[in-house]
């Protein structure tokens, strides 16, 4: 039995949440550029969580853009999925199944723009969703009169010419659209690139006053691990509790955000975001961004070299590790936290720390550590350099685990040998390669100095790191002895070390 409209009636409602039938009555609101399963299991997770509320009452128009594979499964099934949400939820197991029934219809761009634009002259329809991935959102000279445009913008702008022309320029028909692309300042892009393309496509001043007052670009961040499909022996075991077949199941965390840039307007008209904690509508969203940024991806970064040198694969053998897992832990919540360089409480720091701490234990989720370890050496810079200022800035006392993370990091990028332009390090008997802009640099570095001068040189080269890390006190002292220790002890040495002297320091 396939998943559909007609065959929910005969499906157990035990073990999966099921959409009442008034669902399907909805009217379409949302106009949604792309199938992907982060869109599927995030924004439409919400829309669908507030239709069962009665918070938003609109349905999804999806549009797919691009040639590659057919939307023959959403047709075969009405637009359902079977959305598996897999993790750990403020320690405690979660395993949720849910039919999504947020979507309509899915319509090609190629084959139906006609009925697209159609859509245009629905006055109920206020939204706008993309994601097109960061190569979407790209200015390109194109034809809004081609049937469809080339690109994503050109769509968009497409689009919204239609619904001016249909509407009459009116205010109650402007629009708020909301790019999920990972790219700084996704809206402002957006909107910038689409008024451009109005210029180069000759359009009226009366349509671009209209574009610039009426309608609402908002930057917004999204945050859900959404792998897709579940394995071939999950999905049939899932299948066989479910006593249905979905080719369009997916699984995600449990965890979810998507932080959306917007005043009282944009709220109004995003009400689905009343329905879950996990929308957070504000002026200025840029805590969000420093809050992922520096206490996910920049945990990540201190961490990856060390938890692969200690022999861990995956994040999630490294937390049930209970070394490794406390040092994680207390490098997050202790170090990293507190010198966020972003004006905000400890406690909030450490709430969201709290919930990346969950995800990392995902058993759903296998990550690997090496991955992680691409492009080292930006990442380090990026992500972990303003966090250690701003901890000298505030305190001027050395982060024992930061320059753990850090040694770790300049002993992962130690090449034993190098090969058509690839370097290659050793850990535990096994090579690994080293995929990082500075290989080469550190290769040198490596070969022809001590320990001592080899990471006072790291610390030195101001072209690359914008400051002298030398002359933060007891930085470079600290960095040397936990590269001696992970070099002649192994990590545990390294760790324990670490550890003791956060303890003592405490």
């Amino acid at each position: 039995m396939i998943l559909s409209r007609f065959s929910l009636r005969n499906v157990n409602p035990e073990p999966v949440v099921l959409p009442d039938e008034a669902l399907f009555e909805l009217p379409e609101k949302v106009l949604q550029f792309g199938t992907g399963v982060l869109l599927r299991g995030l924004p439409d997770y919400f829309i669908d969580k507030a239709n069962r509320q009665g918070l938003f009452n609109g349905r999804i128009v999806v549009v797919k853009s691009t040639a590659q594979g057919d939307s023959s499964a959403f047709d075969k099934q009405d637009g359902l999925y079977t959305m598996c949400i897999r993790g750990v939820a403020q320690g405690e197991k979660v395993e949720e199944n849910i039919v999504n029934a947020s979507i309509s219809r899915v319509l090609s761009a190629s084959e139906d723009w006609e009925q697209i634009l159609e859509c245009a002259h629905n006055l109920a329809l206020q939204i706008v969703i993309s994601n097109t991935t960061e190569v979407g959102i790209q200015l390109v000279n194109d034809d809004i009169r081609h049937h469809p445009p080339k690109s994503y913008p050109g769509k968009l702008l497409a689009f919204l010419y239609e619904r001016f022309q249909a509407f009459g320029g009116s205010e109650l028909s402007g629009m708020v659209i909301v790019p999920t692309e990972l790219i700084p300042d996704n809206g402002r892009k957006l909107e910038s690139i689409v008024l451009e393309l109005a210029h180069l496509n000759g359009l009226e001043d009366e349509f671009i006053q209209w574009l610039e007052e009426h309608n609402h670009f908002c930057n917004s961040l999204v945050d859900r691990i959404v792998p897709g499909k579940p394995e071939a022996t999950t999905k049939a075991g899932v299948e066989e509790e479910l006593g249905y077949t979905d080719n369009l199941m997916i699984v995600s965390e449990v965890y979810r955000l998507w932080a959306i840039e917007g005043d009282a307007h944009v709220r109004s008209i995003l009400s689905f975001a009343a329905a879950d904690k996990g929308v957070v509508i504000q002026p200025d969203i840029n805590a969000f961004r420093e809050l992922k940024l520096r206490l996910l991806n920049g945990t990540h970064t201190l961490s990856c070299g060390l938890a692969f040198l200690a022999g861990f694969e995956t994040v999630k053998e490294a937390m049930d590790d209970e070394a490794v897992s406390t040092y994680i832990s207390d490098l997050m919540q202790t170090e990293i936290a507190p010198a966020i360089p972003y004006d905000l409480p400890l406690s909030e720091a450490q709430a969201f720390g709290r919930d990346v701490l969950d995800r990392f234990r995902n058993p759903h989720i296998r990550h690997q550590w090496l991955s992680i370890t691409l492009n080292y050496s930006s990442k380090m810079k990026m992500r972990c350099l303003p966090v250690l200022l701003e901890h000298y800035k505030k305190s001027g006392n050395v982060p024992e685990l930061m320059a753990a993370g850090f040694a770790a990091y300049l002993c992962f990028m130690k090449a034993v040998r190098h090969a058509d332009g690839i370097y290659w390090g050793e850990s535990n008997g096994q090579e690994y390669p080293i995929q990082d802009e500075m290989a080469e640099v550190f290769y040198k570095r490596w070969a022809g100095l001590t320990v001592a001068g080899m990471v006072q040189d790291v610390f030195r080269d101001t072209a690359f790191w914008g400051t002298d890390l030398n002359l933060l006190p007891g930085w470079t002292e600290a960095v040397v002895e936990k590269v001696n220790a992970i070099l002649n002890g192994g990590v545990r040495e390294a760790l324990e070390s670490s550890t003791l002297k956060k303890v003592k320091a405490a």
